[in-house]
C-alpha cells in the first residue's frame, strides 16, 4: 500500500515524459527475431531479485536451443517509465509495473502491445487482472498479481458475522480508518463506485465519465462525513498498528504489507475478512476496495520481442505465481494458481481473493487523467469528513471535483 500511496505523486512527472502519444523516435532498435543468442534485461521489485533469477535459470534450462544471456535487476517498479523514457536503449526489455502506469506508458509509446499469448492471458488469469493489463482493447501486460485492501479484526471482540456488516462492528468495537490523512483518497473513493457512481467510466478508461457529482455521491460523501459523528469510528494512518495494539480500535482496513505486525500484536486472536456492507443513503451495498495488479510489459524498443515475451509469458505462469506467493507472499492473478493447496488454504490470501472479486473491489484506473483526480480527491474527503465543507455545499463541491478531474473536449 505505501508502494501504490507514493506512486500517485509520481504521477506528475510522468505527464512531463509523454510526448503526446507519439512513439520516442530518438531510439530504433534492430528487432531480432531468429538469434540463436539472445540479450535480455528484466527489471523486478526490490528484494525479489533472488526469486526471479532463479526462475530465470529455469527458463533458460527450459530452451537449450537458444543461449540465453538475461539479467535480472532490482528496480523501483513505480519508475519504471521514467527510466524507459530517459534511455530506452539501456532499459530493461521486462519490467514489472502498477497497472495504473499502463495507460500513460501507452500513451508515451513506450510500451510494446503483445503479439503472442493473449488468449492465455485471457483464458488464465482473472478477469479483472486481464483488464489491467489491457488498454483501449489492447493487451500490453502479463497479468502476475491481484490484490487490494480487507480487513483485519480482533476475534475476541468480533465473531465473524458481525464482521459482515459495518453499523454491526460500529455497535461491537471500534474500527480504525484513514479518514484524515494523505491516502484517504485510495481508500475511500471506491466507496463512490460501491453506491453506484462511477470513475472515468464504467471500465475506467473515458475520461467524460465521472459521475461523483450524482444524487448518489453526494450520498456517499454524506455518508462518509457523518462518520466523524461515529465515536467507534477512529481516524489512523501510519500509528494503525500502535492502535491495535493499545486498544484504541479492534479492526482496521489494511493491507497484506500489516499482516506479519498485526499478526504480532494479535496472535492466533487475529481474523481476516473482505469489507463489511453499509447502507450509503440507498440500500445496503458492499463497501469497495481499489483493486490494484502488478504486471509484467514489454519495451516497446526491445531487440528481441519474441524472446522477451516467451521468457514474460514463463515468468507469469501458474507454478511460478505459486511459487511467488510461497516465497513473496504475492497473492497470483492465475486463476488455477489461486486454488492451488498453499495459496487457498492461507487465511490472508483468502480474504485478498474474496475482495478481489466483482462483488468487493474496483480495478484502479489506469487512464493519464488519474494524476488529476489524485490533486483533488483527498482534500474533499478530508474537509467533508473535518467538518470544514456544509453539508449543503456536497453537490457543489461535487460538480468541482469532476469540473476539475474532468478535460476539456476538444
Amino acid at each position: 500500500m505505501k508502494k501504490w500511496v507514493a506512486m500517485i505523486g509520481f504521477f506528475g512527472l510522468l505527464i512531463g515524459l509523454s510526448s503526446c502519444g507519439q512513439r520516442n523516435q530518438t531510439y530504433e532498435p534492430e528487432i531480432k527475431t531468429d538469434a540463436k543468442e539472445v540479450k535480455l534485461k528484466v527489471w523486478v521489485d526490490l528484494n525479489q531479485g533472488d526469486y526471479y533469477r532463479s526462475v530465470v535459470d529455469d527458463f533458460k534450462k527450459a530452451h537449450p536451443e537458444k543461449k540465453y544471456d538475461i539479467t535480472v535487476i532490482e528496480s523501483e517498479s513505480g519508475r519504471a517509465q521514467e527510466y524507459l523514457q530517459k534511455d530506452p536503449e539501456s532499459a530493461a526489455d521486462i519490467f514489472v509495473t502498477p497497472h495504473d502506469r499502463l495507460g500513460q506508458m501507452v500513451e508515451s509509446g513506450a510500451v510494446y502491445q503483445l503479439t503472442k499469448y493473449t488468449d492465455e492471458i485471457k483464458q488464465e488469469n482473472t478477469p479483472t487482472s486481464v483488464q489491467a493489463a489491457t488498454y483501449q482493447d489492447k493487451i500490453y501486460g502479463f497479468p502476475t498479481t491481484s490484490e487490494s485492501m480487507f480487513m483485519y479484526y480482533d476475534k475476541r471482540v468480533f465473531s465473524e458475522e458481525e464482521v459482515q456488516n459495518f453499523n454491526d462492528i460500529t455497535t461491537k468495537g471500534k474500527i480504525g480508518i484513514n479518514l484524515e490523512e494523505a491516502g484517504a483518497d485510495f481508500r475511500e473513493t471506491p466507496w463512490f463506485m460501491s453506491n453506484g457512481s462511477s470513475l472515468y467510466g464504467e471500465n475506467g478508461e473515458d475520461p467524460y465519465g465521472t459521475t461523483f457529482n450524482s444524487p448518489e455521491g453526494v450520498e456517499t460523501l454524506t455518508w462518509i462525513a457523518n462518520l466523524q459523528k461515529n465515536k467507534n469510528v477512529v481516524p489512523v494512518n501510519a500509528d494503525e498498528i500502535n492502535a491495535l495494539r493499545s486498544g484504541k480500535i479492534n479492526a482496521v482496513l489494511s493491507g497484506v504489507w500489516n499482516t506479519e505486525a498485526i499478526e504480532e500484536v494479535l496472535g492466533k486472536n487475529m481474523g481476516v475478512a473482505a469489507y463489511p456492507s453499509a447502507d450509503l443513503g440507498n440500500g445496503e451495498v458492499p463497501l469497495y476496495a481499489f483493486q490494484q495488479c502488478n504486471i509484467f510489459c514489454i519495451n516497446a524498443f526491445t531487440q528481441y520481442p519474441l524472446d522477451a515475451m516467451a521468457l514474460t509469458n514463463y515468468l507469469t505462469s501458474e507454478k511460478v505465481q505459486i511459487k511467488a506467493f510461497e516465497e513473496l507472499g504475492k497473492v497470483p492473478s492465475n486463476q488455477m494458481a489461486r486454488k492451488n493447496e498453499a495459496v487457498a488454504n492461507d487465511p490472508v490470501a483468502e480474504a485478498v481473493i474474496e475482495m478481489t472479486t466483482e462483488e468487493h473491489s474496483v480495478l484502479m484506473p489506469k487512464i493519464p487523467e488519474m494524476n488529476v483526480f489524485w490533486q483533488h480527491m483527498n482534500s474533499l474527503l478530508v474537509d467533508a469528513y473535518k467538518g470544514k465543507i456544509p453539508q449543503t455545499d456536497f453537490p457543489k463541491s461535487l460538480d468541482k471535483l469532476v469540473d476539475e478531474i474532468t478535460p476539456e473536449k476538444e
